[in-house]
């Protein structure tokens, strides 16, 4: 058995076996070479944690509440729970690095939830078929759906801890959850996974902590800034390389920038997803770093600045950017830096920002009454309101060069 000492969790046990193979899998080993909240570091320092960490922080919830239930009179095979503990730990297997900025920048028509799978049958190739079971329950096509909601749904695993694990790194105390209290309220009833009519308390507070994160953490004005000018560096170093230029790039980073990658390649050219899984965040920084003394005067503004922390200008707003706002930002930018109107497009970006505490229309978190029946914990509880949360209020972000 391998025992790992976790800043959050305290001791994570992984038997030896199957689990502690896919643990010690590169494709998993890559995962610590990938931050867990890409560009949130510019903003809260602590934020250094991995995706591999949180991985684990997860496979742990996961063994908790599996206990649970197994106490609660669940019945769950040996097997079920091992497949359940295998597919959580590589829930985030297909994340590329600094999180969603890569999705419709170096790769597109494809979510890293479709790369993950195409990863996880890989390992299965490789563990000569022992994740089948593991890969059923993960797409939900397992009998048994309160499994699959363990991994995935409104209250599940991986948001218990990225909420636990992002709140503790980065300091922000309005994310804390009480995880250990609701993992002990979890239970089961007509195949769906509940939680006890004792413990909606508890989920109103992860949901509000939820909210708080995205909005203090997650979706603050600077890290959608810092994502921008990642995101428009990679584009115009793309850009270049598609018309021929020479732009330096690790290998891995070189293969996306000079081939216009999409679905079709992942499934016709194993390549691709080879080339993938040696993408790390090292090799986005060692390309960074190089373009900051690039000639290309857009790449060298953009990599100058997330090398020196010089971040774009940010605005929030209740209304639409006005097209003339952006026009005349990018003619003062033009005049400024001395260059064309045309490049200015890498120097600005927009938003639409929104994010819901709770998807009512999603699958809901369901709370288990006294007399048996299951309410939506909107009607179990007293503080959320459902007019509230069904109600979209988007804020529109700008970004753009100070000049």
């Amino acid at each position: 058995m391998k025992i790992i000492n976790d800043p959050v969790h305290g001791f994570i046990k992984i038997p030896r076996g199957l689990l502690l193979d896919i643990v010690r899998h590169p494709l998993m080993q890559r995962l610590t070479r990938i931050k867990q909240l890409g560009m949130s570091s510019f903003v809260y320092p602590g934020a250094q944690h991995t995706r591999f960490q949180h991985s684990l922080g997860a496979y742990y919830l996961t063994t908790e509440a599996l206990l649970t239930l197994s106490q609660k009179g669940i019945f769950i095979f040996d097997s079920e729970a091992e497949a359940v503990e295998a597919a959580i730990l590589m829930h985030d297997i297909g994340h590329g690095p600094f999180s969603h900025v890569l999705e419709n920048t170096l790769v597109k028509d494809i979510t890293h939830e479709e790369i993950s799978l195409r990863m996880m049958q890989s390992i299965n190739n490789d563990l000569g078929g022992q994740l089948n079971l593991a890969l059923m329950i993960f797409k939900d096509k397992y009998p048994k759906h309160f499994l699959h909601q363990i991994i995935s749904s409104q209250l599940d695993m991986d948001r218990l801890d990225y909420l636990c694990r992002d709140s503790f790194f980065t300091g922000v105390q309005e994310g804390t959850v009480g995880c250990a209290r609701i993992l002990k309220m979890l239970n089961v009833a007509d195949d769906e996974l509940v939680i006890e009519h004792k413990g909606r308390y508890s989920i109103e507070n992860y949901l509000t902590s939820r909210r708080s994160m995205y909005w203090q953490v997650y979706l603050h004005r600077t890290v959608i800034a810092c994502e921008k000018m990642l995101v428009n560096l990679l584009r115009r170093a793309k850009d270049l390389a598609l018309t021929g230029k020479e732009v330096f790039a690790p290998p891995a980073l070189r293969f996306f920038l000079y081939n216009d990658v999409g679905k079709d390649m992942f499934d016709n050219d194993d390549e691709t997803l080879r080339q993938y899984a040696r993408l790390d965040d090292s090799d986005i920084w060692s390309a960074v770093k190089v373009w900051e003394n690039d000639d290309d005067k857009v790449m060298k503004i953009l990599a100058g600045n997330l090398i020196n922390r010089r971040i774009f200008k940010s605005e929030f707003s209740d209304l639409p950017v006005p097209g003339e706002r952006v026009t005349e930002i990018r003619h003062h930018i033009a005049e400024k830096l001395g260059m064309s109107y045309e490049e200015t497009a890498y120097l600005y970006g927009i938003s639409t920002v929104k994010k819901n505490m709770y998807d009512i229309y999603g699958d809901s978190i369901r709370v288990l009454m006294t007399d048996g029946t299951t309410q939506d914990i909107c009607q179990a509880s007293e503080l959320l309101n459902t007019a509230l949360l069904r109600e979209q209020h988007p804020k529109y972000h700008l970004s753009y060069q100070r000049v």
